[in-house]
């Protein structure tokens, strides 16, 4: 693996480049600048919105694209613009809308940049935190909505991504059995209690195919960092596939090759073993 040369390196956002405080480390940030010195594209692929993105990647010059909503948009820095977007269907949204409306599942939708919550749940979490959740990171990154059904079917034609989440990983799992049978929606999950629905061809590996074919490059010079079933695709993508060390045991068994933790500056010991090539 030590022999390849990588010129783009995809990473996954919560629990692999950003510490257990949701921050870009010294040593991180470090690692970027070097890299993108040898003229690597560094590219963050979250399933975070838009909106939802930490300040401090803003302030880190020389980062050009960052996929959200697990693969639904790809926007370019420079100019903010949107360069790509691949969501989910109308007739997929109606089809998960009526799933929901048979059962009581606390239901989040991702529309043009920004995660939307139900009032009363965001209100519950205000009161009373979540024993499952980060309720920090709800409450700030979650816009509240009276009726987030009604809400989702208004907005059907621009939703990129529909976050369900589960108190009981029990419950989880059977309702897993329905969604599997609603056609044109991927399912997936970034922690354990929770299901993120995306477009039938919704991923972040096809949104960094996309980005690839657009810098003239392919996934032989791909290198991909993540620590979710979310980020699974485009670990496989890769020609080197990281996997965290705080990653389950069944995510590290997909890895090409598996970091110390988020909380160990795992994602920059990758870039300076796989791009930068240095002995540590």
């Amino acid at each position: 693996m030590n022999n390849k040369e990588i010129k783009i390196v995809a990473l996954d956002l919560d629990g692999t480049t950003l510490d257990p405080n949701s921050k870009f480390t010294k040593r991180t940030i470090e690692a970027f600048y070097n890299a993108m010195e040898k003229g690597v594209h560094i590219v963050v692929s979250t399933g975070r919105t838009f909106k939802s993105l930490p300040e401090q990647l803003f302030h880190i010059p020389g980062l050009e694209y960052v996929v959200t909503s697990n693969g639904a948009h790809i926007t370019k820095l420079a100019n903010m613009e949107r360069i790509y977007e691949n969501i989910i269907t109308p007739e997929a949204v109606r089809k998960v809308v009526e799933l929901l409306e048979q059962h009581d599942i606390s239901a989040e939708i991702f529309i043009d940049g920004v995660a939307f919550i139900d009032k009363s749940d965001y209100d519950h979490i205000k009161k009373h935190g979540s024993g499952y959740r980060d309720d920090h990171y709800v409450l700030s990154t979650r816009r509240p909505v009276e009726g987030i059904l009604d809400y989702l079917l208004e907005n059907k034609h621009q939703v990129e991504n529909i976050s369900l989440n589960f108190p009981l990983i029990k419950d989880k799992e059977e309702f897993g059995k329905k969604l599997k049978q609603i056609p044109g929606i991927t399912v997936t999950s970034s922690f354990a209690h929770n299901y993120e629905i995306g477009g039938e061809t919704t991923s972040k590996a096809e949104a960094l195919r996309f980005l690839m074919k657009k810098l003239g490059l392919n996934s032989s010079q791909l290198m991909a960092c993540g620590d979710s079933p979310n980020d699974e695709e485009m670990i496989k993508l890769a020609e080197i596939g990281v996997v965290m060390g705080n990653a389950s045991e069944e995510m590290k068994a997909r890895a090409d090759y598996v970091t110390d933790s988020n909380a160990e500056d795992g994602v920059a010991k990758a870039i300076e073993k796989f791009v930068l090539k240095e002995s540590k």
